[in-house]
């Protein structure tokens, strides 16, 4: 094997452990302290807006642009708005974009259930998309009855995801460190 793919390999193998420990670190935070783990979420979409925001302003004095300038700050505009505000009342804008969840998942039952009325005599098992779009609309309305529960369970299985991600990343990065010790 080359001595390049051979150091490549190394440096990929540590990054992945360290992505691993940072995502099971996350994991673990988000499952023990959902309500701080939402709030850093937050800051992050609204630092990230912010950014993106800054980027595209800047983007106006460049002499060839994608899209029209009016288009260019108004989008850029929405952005640094959507950031301080998500920066400013994190909970507040989380509860926002919750509602538009419950929203869309209530519209999406609705649409399972409909589909499977509908396809019933070409397929078999349809009284499980049935089912699932009961499921959405239940989790829907309860999204929208219990916005602080709801926000608590997406923080929940975010850390969850995070915890098997990181714990993913962080197997396969000891697993290619081993390889290239072997070598």
């Amino acid at each position: 094997m080359s001595s390049i793919l051979q150091r490549g390999v190394s440096r990929t193998g540590w990054l992945l452990m360290f992505y691993g420990i940072i995502s099971i670190l996350f994991g673990i935070s988000a499952l023990f302290w959902p309500g701080s783990t939402i709030v850093a979420l937050a800051w992050a979409f609204g630092l990230m807006a912010v950014a993106e925001g800054v980027i595209s302003l800047f983007a106006l004095f460049q002499r060839q642009v994608a899209v029209s300038r009016g288009w260019l700050v108004l989008y850029a505009l929405a952005s640094i708005v959507f950031g301080v505000l998500a920066i400013m009342h994190p909970v507040a804008v989380l509860n926002v974009l919750l509602i538009f969840l419950a929203a869309w998942l209530m519209v999406a039952g609705v649409y399972r259930i409909v589909f499977a009325i509908r396809v019933r005599k070409e397929i078999t098992g349809e009284w499980m998309i049935a089912l699932s779009g009961v499921l959405a609309i239940l989790l829907g309305v309860l999204f929208a009855a219990y916005p602080a529960a709801g926000l608590l369970t997406v923080a929940i299985w975010i850390g969850a995801a995070a915890l098997v991600y990181g714990v993913l990343q962080l197997v396969a990065g000891v697993r290619m460190y081993r390889w290239k010790r072997a070598l």
